[in-house]
Parts: structure tokens; C-alpha cells; sequence
């Protein structure tokens, strides 16, 4: 079984960094997580205001959790606000179902893990995590 090793994390977490830093967003959190929502990497800029590692945590850890990239998790709060107010109670994870988290997966499509990022926008956060993971040679969800 393919697994998220720690080599592919940090180049995942390089890309992810270099691509806030092209596009001049604000400092960036951002966190990896293996397919049972475990820290693999994370890393916080210089600069970047406080809880930025926890939100992108719980951004990875819903999305991996979830099954799902955070964008869906969105619109599946809206529809259903009582239960995705009970997760964050029952979770053994942080879970911040919001936009900026991406299912991280092997070459046969299976989810190896996720990378959230917190700092920017919600669409600034997903856009670094989708440029780190292909940075990393690595699919997503």
C-alpha cells in the first residue's frame, strides 16, 4: 500500500510556500497529514498570525476524515448544520470544515492523506495546497 512518506511532505509543504510566496499572500500554516489524519509535516512562516498550524490541521484532518476536499465540506455544513456542529464534539481531531484542504492521493487514486493550509483566503489556502502537492509529484482528491 502506497503511503504519504515525510520526504514527499516537505517538498509538498516547499511548493506550498513557494507558491504563497510567488502570488505575495500573506504568511502561511500549512500541515500534512497521513490517512489517519496524523501529522506527517507541518510548517508556519515568519510572520504568520496566531492558530495558523491549528486551522490548517483541522482542515486536513476534516477533509481526510471526511473523505473529501474541504470546498465540499462547505457546502455539506451548510445542508446539514446541527451534524457538522456534533463533529467537532465526537472527532478525536481538530475539524474545521472550510476551504484551503486537499485529499492528498497515490498513482491508483486511493487517499494517502491531506494538506491544509491557513493563512490567506479559503481560495488562496486550497491554491498553495494544490501547487504543493503537484510540486511533490503526488495526486489529489
Amino acid at each position: 500500500m502506497a503511503r504519504l512518506t515525510l520526504a514527499r511532505a516537505r517538498q509538498l509543504l516547499d511548493g506550498a510556500l513557494g507558491e504563497a510566496r510567488a502570488q505575495g499572500f500573506k504568511p502561511m500554516g500549512v500541515v500534512v497529514v497521513d490517512a489517519a489524519a496524523q501529522v506527517v509535516a507541518a510548517v508556519c512562516e515568519d510572520r504568520a498570525s496566531a492558530l495558523r498550524l491549528d486551522i490548517a490541521l483541522g482542515k486536513a484532518a476534516a477533509a481526510v476524515g471526511m473523505g473529501v476536499n474541504s470546498r465540499a465540506l462547505v457546502q455539506r455544513a451548510k445542508d446539514l448544520p446541527a451534524f457538522f456542529a456534533a463533529l467537532p464534539a465526537v472527532a478525536q481531531q481538530k475539524f474545521v470544515p472550510q476551504t484551503g484542504a486537499v485529499l492528498i492521493t497515490a498513482a491508483d487514486g486511493t487517499v494517502i492523506g491531506a494538506a491544509g493550509a491557513s493563512g490567506g483566503t479559503g481560495d488562496e489556502d486550497e491554491q498553495i495546497v494544490f501547487a504543493g502537492i503537484a510540486a511533490a509529484g503526488l495526486g489529489h482528491g
